[in-house]
């Protein structure tokens, strides 16, 4: 089965030209850096974002990771790693599909569960997309394990 270190964030938190980095179809890869600082283009996307930030609190990212953990033991995909942080969710995760479908269903569900939470069911709740790499060798495996777990 392949192996995927998937990263997305909530919404409005952390937008391209952010001074943390920020990734695009062009830098979606293993070993490549991502996009750098631009105070410009951040600002851009602040101006036309449609809500504020979501950040979760502590029961808010327990909630996503027991909706991550269930989904996946549903799906028979195995999670290697997993770190639901305030603003973005790592998860490092064997599936037998494509990677843009693990990170779409484990977006959807938590969404869904949030929702519920919340009781705003047209709350934004994650970014549009998301870093979905492929993990090919035991290095990058123990790369995005390490960071997952111990870099956060």
């Amino acid at each position: 089965m392949p192996t995927y270190f998937l990263t997305w964030t909530t919404y409005g938190s952390w937008l391209h030209g952010d001074k943390r980095g920020s990734v695009t179809r062009q830098t979606n890869r293993v070993g490549t850096a991502s996009d750098g600082e631009d105070a410009d283009r951040s600002d851009r996307a602040r101006r036309v974002s449609a809500e504020d930030a979501f950040v979760m609190d502590r029961p808010m990212r327990d909630l996503v990771a027991r909706v991550i953990r269930a989904h996946c033991e549903h799906r028979d995909w195995r999670i290697h790693a997993l770190n639901v942080r305030t603003n973005h969710v790592h998860v490092v995760v064997s599936a037998g599909v494509k990677p843009e479908t693990v990170m779409g269903q484990l977006k959807a569900w938590s969404s869904r569960r949030l929702h519920e939470h919340l009781k705003q069911p047209d709350r934004r709740i994650w970014t549009r997309h998301g870093s979905t790499r492929w993990i090919d060798t035991d290095a990058s495996f123990r790369r995005a394990i390490q960071y997952v777990m111990d870099e956060q």
